[in-house]
């Protein structure tokens, strides 16, 4: 289903908000490259996405990140899932508004936690099992006033990853005024 989009469909949200599993099967549907920022970032360094952090610290990891976002918004349109946190830096949230359409997928605490407690390791969420909801719930204080900075926001559930695509699609229609 080939459309007419000729900016790059950022999707933002926290670690565990669907921007990789909804992200992949969007970029299927419209027709368009996956990119998966936290892959580039790997590339990039040559490491694990926790041994950058790791090796380098946060402050230079998020220096990385925005190195990477930078490179990755200024390319040819496609559907491209950011690192968590990368929209917090003003510098990439600019980039964004200028070449993107950014969809945040907004994730309640309650689902965050499920998709990811006990999963694969995510390198901002390393702590122990009692402050493990408590780390989620500050990064939703911390980081969600800047999601709410994208074009297009849209809940993700415990639902099949298909019907959340479906409404990103349909308020990616509405937003363009075209009919899909």
């Amino acid at each position: 289903m080939k459309k007419n989009i000729n900016k790059i469909i950022l999707l933002v949200g926290l670690m565990g908000s669907g921007k990789t599993s909804v992200g992949k099967r969007l970029a299927q549907k419209l027709d368009l490259p996956f990119v998966d920022g936290d892959r580039e970032i790997e590339k990039a360094s040559g490491l694990a996405l926790v041994d950058v952090l790791k090796c380098f610290g946060r402050e230079e990891y998020r220096n990385g990140e925005m190195r990477v976002m930078k490179r990755l918004l200024s390319g040819e349109p496609c559907v491209l899932a950011s690192g968590g946190g990368s929209f917090v830096a003003e510098q990439t949230r600019r980039l964004a508004k200028q070449n993107a359409l950014t969809v945040w997928l907004k994730a309640d605490i309650d689902t965050l936690y499920h998709r990811t407690y006990g999963r694969k390791p995510r390198p901002f969420l390393q702590c122990s099992d009692t402050d493990f909801k408590q780390k989620l719930e500050d990064y939703i204080k911390e980081e969600y006033p800047y999601y709410q900075e994208a074009d297009i926001v849209v809940e993700t559930k415990n639902e099949r990853v298909e019907h959340t695509v479906n409404r990103v699609v349909s308020a990616l229609s509405n937003f363009l005024g075209e009919t899909w």
